[in-house]
């Protein structure tokens, strides 16, 4: 109540892109100290097994966690992990560092309760990611890392990025998101279509069996995919998912859709995120479960801003829910309302 009265509105008169850099910077401070990670967990974390979630072999604490592009370098990882999540998944990141789209590329649509960005995947590299997993990893929370084609990879090329960057993290991550949905990056889309994504998923499918034998472990790969795809396309991408033995789906990545909105800035260009895209991601979600008969795990993401938002995600096929963009209009506090009302329906 305290951030969306009297924060909120001081952050929202200052540059969005900014902003998120200094919370980063206060939540890496934050996340070294061990006292203050304290304070934090105790104010906004809720422990209680009811909570839990069991699948791809993994004990999920709860089925909230922070969506990819929030903390795309793991700077304020551990700072983040003492927010209640029981998930983070870091990046999108990319082999080699890039600085993305130029500045202005975040901007604020509170009449809709949106954003919009058209970061380009702006990250320091796979290796810098690395070597920060290497020195610590936060504790009690499962850790995803979310990887895309660089830049400046030609799309006949993509999946050496993606194969490269498996293999580079294939040891340190609890799960692998593969990103071929970003607006933000030209062609990556394309991806997404019935034999491009057959050939992708078929050499990640191979490469991860070397990985699992060498490694001996199995690393969950999880597809994420766009709103904007039509329903016979998304039953071709979720036929290859189930043909090449994915694990699971993220449904959603951010829109180009712009209906609907009523906001100054609604025609830049990027991925639009928030309250606009709760509904179509729900159906993306309701449509992968009818797909596959419920047996493949989904992360539903996309316009969550409230317990009510969690449950319609979790009736419609969820297993998992993120958020981001509900962080920003919301606070801090939101990860543990959320909590706190599934834990009065499961008591």
């Amino acid at each position: 109540m305290a951030y969306e009265h009297f924060l909120r509105p001081i952050l929202f008169k200052t540059d969005a892109e900014w902003v998120h850099q200094a919370t980063l910077q206060m939540l890496a401070m934050a996340g070294a100290w061990t006292p203050l990670r304290a304070i934090l967990r105790r104010n906004y974390c809720v422990d209680d097994a009811s909570l839990q979630v069991n699948i791809w072999g993994l004990t999920f604490p709860n089925p909230i966690g922070l969506a990819a592009g929030y903390d795309k370098n793991g700077q304020g990882m551990h700072g983040l992990a003492c927010l209640g999540f029981g998930h983070l998944e870091l990046g999108t990141v990319t082999p080699l560092p890039q600085d993305g789209h130029p500045r202005p590329r975040i901007f604020r649509l509170p009449e809709d309760q949106a954003m919009i960005n058209r970061m380009g995947f702006s990250n320091r590299g796979g290796d810098a990611l690395r070597t920060r997993l290497h020195m610590r990893v936060p504790a009690g929370v499962i850790l995803g890392i979310n990887i895309g084609k660089g830049l400046e990879t030609p799309l006949e090329g993509a999946a050496e990025d993606y194969l490269g960057l498996m293999e580079d993290f294939y040891p340190l991550a609890d799960y692998l998101a593969v990103n071929v949905s970003s607006p933000n990056t030209v062609g990556l889309r394309r991806l997404q279509a019935q034999d491009a994504l057959d050939d992708l998923l078929h050499q990640l499918a191979e490469r991860r069996s070397k990985m699992r034998d060498q490694c001996q472990r199995d690393v969950p790969l999880i597809i994420k995919l766009a709103p904007d795809l039509q329903n016979d396309e998304l039953k071709d991408a979720v036929e290859a998912v189930l043909k090449w033995g994915m694990d699971g789906v993220i449904a959603t990545n951010t829109t180009i859709s712009r209906e609907g909105l009523r906001s100054r800035r609604s025609e830049e260009a990027g991925g639009l995120s928030g309250a606009p895209l709760k509904a179509r991601s729900t159906e993306i979600i309701r449509l992968i479960h009818k797909f596959t008969d419920g047996n493949l795990p989904i992360i539903g993401v996309g316009g969550v801003f409230d317990l009510a938002d969690v449950r319609e995600k979790i009736d419609a096929g969820a297993s998992l829910v993120q958020l981001y963009t509900g962080l920003v209009y919301r606070g801090p506090g939101l990860v543990r309302e959320i909590l706190e009302g599934l834990r009065k329906r499961t008591a």
